[in-house]
């Protein structure tokens, strides 16, 4: 049953996170939102609140929405009690910041990784993604501050990289998307709703959901993903004392994964979560548990495929026949 809810709320935040950028305002909401609530934009605006819930039906005053700082320039607000919640609440994958994740399972968790190092985050038979970790070092703690920057997505013959450039200064209307497939940039004009299609890959799109730092790539019945640069603001630093720096504001991805076609035999730190056998052994007393074992998702590059619990290409016949599926 969590599966099943999973993956009906990654559905429902995908049409809502596109529906939601393609207008770039806090208008009603759109058909495909959850009922009684819209998105909102403080962040684009120079400030960290915005009126909502205005109803004019409901007669009642609208309320001043805040997002929470994981998601300072853009979140969801439930109507009239005026909470709010970041996208990536909702979408199962990767979530904001420190790399949260929500498994196939329902089940969210941490696996904090290691800076300037590449994991294997979904590795099965015919798709293998791997997440490169960029971070600070804190030498009062065991661990990195990590967040993923850039992943490496391998399926059939072909390499589709996304990332976020490092940035200075951060300015939410400069895109900082850097996207490639099989070794060539992917240009997009930068306006919310202008599309990429590849030419090799009949299927395969990249579509802005936002004029800028806004991404969703799909590629059809294999996966579809939704990936958002942003920045670590200095009051996050400053909190948490993550140690951002002038020539660098850490600059990662929110993201969210939905797959379409996984084996039972798929690996990697989110990939195993959709396993119909698996089996959770972390700690449900935890208020985040962590998953450990670092050193076996460890690949070698961005786009390698031999970390320990690799499984990209154990059946060469099924790379064609998931290729041709997908076209």
């Amino acid at each position: 049953m969590a599966r099943q809810l999973a993956g009906a709320v990654a559905a429902l935040l995908v049409a809502l996170a596109c529906a939601a950028a393609v207008s770039e305002a806090a208008d009603p909401p759109p058909p495909n939102l959850p009922p009684r609530s819209q998105v909102i934009h403080p962040g684009r605006y120079k400030r960290d609140q915005q009126l909502a819930c205005d109803d004019p039906k409901d007669k009642k005053k609208p309320c001043v929405a805040k997002c929470d700082k994981r998601c300072p320039n853009e979140c969801i607000v439930l109507c009239p009690g005026c909470k709010t919640y970041c996208m990536c609440d909702f979408y199962p994958g990767v979530s904001c910041g420190d790399p949260r994740f929500t498994g196939g399972d329902g089940n969210n968790f941490y696996f904090h990784g290691k800076k300037d190092q590449d994991f294997c985050i979904v590795s099965d038979a015919d798709l293998h993604i791997n997440a490169h970790f960029i971070g600070k070092s804190n030498p009062t703690m065991s661990r990195d501050f990590t967040w993923i920057q850039a992943l490496g997505i391998r399926f059939a013959d072909h390499r589709l990289y996304m990332g976020a450039k490092k940035t200075a200064k951060w300015n939410n209307d400069v895109d900082r998307l850097e996207l490639a497939f099989d070794g060539a940039p992917i240009d997009i004009p930068t306006e919310a709703g202008a599309v990429w299609e590849s030419t090799a890959v009949p299927g395969l799109t990249v579509t802005r959901t936002t004029s800028t730092n806004g991404v969703r790539v799909q590629l059809r019945e294999v996966f579809d993903i939704m990936a958002k640069v942003v920045p670590i603001t200095e009051e996050d630093s400053r909190i948490h004392n993550y140690g951002v720096t002038e020539d660098d504001s850490l600059a990662h991805f929110d993201l969210g994964f939905k797959f379409f076609s996984l084996t039972d035999n798929v690996h990697g730190v989110l990939g195993q979560t959709y396993r119909t056998n698996y089996v959770n052994q972390l700690s449900v007393s935890s208020k985040m548990p962590v998953m450990g074992g670092a050193p076996k998702y460890v690949s070698s590059d961005i786009f390698a495929t031999d970390c320990a619990v690799a499984r990209f290409g154990a059946r060469h016949a099924g790379i064609s026949m998931v290729t041709a599926r997908a076209y």
